[in-house]
Order: structure tokens, then C-alpha cells, then sequence
């Protein structure tokens, strides 16, 4: 658990021992054996936005949210309805968080891991994700973790339909949840939300109902594809940089 620790400048994280080699576990797998920044670099220190224009949306990917619950509950308890598309064999995967966290994370539908655990990340993937947080100063209490469907539906591929009812059902959510930045983890999510495929939208800010957004990898992928952490970092950064 992150601890606030007077010294170096104010007051900040302190994590214990366990805590620490977890976080440098996951910096050494992504290749971060150097320093990164030249400049040193205060997490939690609060920035001015900036005076620019934010980065713009698709306009196709706008959807009409009447009818949607207008707080996050009701739409928690609207997401474990039928009302919000489940089908025959489905099993609801409902988020976890609260609202105004750091981060919302949007990740792929749950597989059989996270349908048996009862959350949108779980396992292996779980605590991979759990050190890439920790890397940027993070744990998960500050998360609000979802999933772009809630449900789990052996087999089931999602259509243009789908991924359609999915960002205009994601979006509410979003707004509801009100996190201060968001991080998109994997392809669906990206074409759902941005209209994009995962490598046309990494690596680029992207504004989602206005919440600085950032695509990268979900962490199942890269417990397969351990040389694209690196990559993941590289996104966690942009995410992290304010001025950016």
C-alpha cells in the first residue's frame, strides 16, 4: 500500500520493500535499466493544462447518450442488467473503482479468467498491470478498472454493431466516472473509442469526453509478447507527461 512520506521536496508515496521490487521487476522486463528523462520528474504534483486546443475526437465516433442512467450506480446497476445488451450464456463482469480516480482503465472484454474472478482484469494479467501502475506511481485503489463490454460471451466476436453500442454505452460511462486521465488497453477499445486500430493509436494523445487519453497493450498481451513492454512504457510516460 503507498504510504505518504514527508522529504525530497514534500510529501509523496513511500511503498515498502515487497512494493519496491515489484515496481523495479517490472521497469527491468520493459528494458528501463537506465534513466528515461533527464529532468526529474514529480508525479504527483499538480500542472497547469495547457492553453492549446485539446486534441480533437472523431466526429463519427459521437454518439447520443440520451436514455443512458445519468449517475455512475445507476449505470453500475444498468451495466449488470439485460437492458445493457448481455446475451443467452453471458456473464456480467461489473468495474471496480470509484469515481474521480486517477485512472479509468477501458480494457477488451473479459475472457474466462476474468468472468471466473468477477473482475475486468484478473490473474497473471492482473498483477502485471498492478506493476505497471506501481511504475508510475500508482496502485490500484486509485484505478477504476472496466471493460469496454461488461460481459463475457464465450466465443462471441464483436461486430461493427457491437463495438458501436460499446463506445456510446463506454462514453457514458466515462463521463459518469469522471477519471482524471484514461488508458485504453488493446485494439478494441481504440476502434470502439477512437476509430482507430491499436498501432494507429498508440503512441498519440487522444482526448475521450475530454479526459487525456492514452492507448496501450492490455497486459494478457504482453505476458505473450514480454519485448513489447518497453513499448507499454513508453506509453505510460505519455500518459504520466503533462506536457506533452
Amino acid at each position: 500500500m503507498l504510504r505518504e512520506s514527508p522529504g525530497m521536496g514534500g510529501s509523496g508515496p513511500q511503498i515498502d520493500g515487497a512494493e519496491a521490487m515489484s515496481v523495479l521487476e517490472w521497469w527491468l522486463e520493459s528494458g528501463v535499466d537506465v534513466l528515461v528523462d533527464e529532468r526529474p520528474r514529480n508525479w504527483l504534483q499538480e500542472k497547469q493544462k495547457p492553453s492549446q486546443q485539446p486534441v480533437s475526437e472523431p466526429e463519427s465516433a459521437r454518439q447520443d447518450q440520451t436514455r443512458m442512467p445519468d449517475t455512475l450506480p445507476l449505470f453500475r446497476e444498468w451495466l449488470a442488467s439485460a437492458s445493457a445488451g448481455a446475451k443467452s450464456k453471458s456473464k456480467p463482469v461489473l468495474p471496480q473503482g470509484e469515481e474521480g480516480a486517477e485512472v479509468m482503465l477501458i480494457a477488451e472484454a473479459p475472457g474466462r479468467e476474468e468472468a471466473a474472478a468477477g473482475a475486468p482484469i484478473a490473474g497473471e494479467a492482473a498483477a502485471l498491470m498492478e506493476r505497471m501502475l506501481a511504475a508510475i506511481g500508482w496502485n490500484l485503489t486509485q484505478a477504476y478498472l472496466a471493460n469496454l463490454s461488461c460481459f463475457y460471451s464465450p466465443g462471441a466476436k464483436p461486430t461493427a454493431k457491437d463495438l458501436e453500442d460499446c463506445a456510446k454505452a463506454a462514453r457514458s460511462h466515462i463521463a459518469l466516472a469522471k477519471p482524471k486521465r484514461l488508458l485504453l488497453l488493446g485494439d478494441a477499445p481504440a476502434r470502439a473509442l477512437l476509430g482507430k486500430s491499436l498501432a494507429e493509436a498508440r503512441g498519440h494523445l487522444h482526448r475521450v469526453e475530454g479526459i487525456r487519453t492514452i492507448v496501450t497493450f492490455h497486459p494478457r498481451f504482453l505476458l505473450d509478447r514480454p519485448s513489447d513492454k518497453a513499448r507499454a512504457w513508453k506509453d505510460l510516460l505519455l500518459l504520466m507527461d503533462d506536457d506533452a
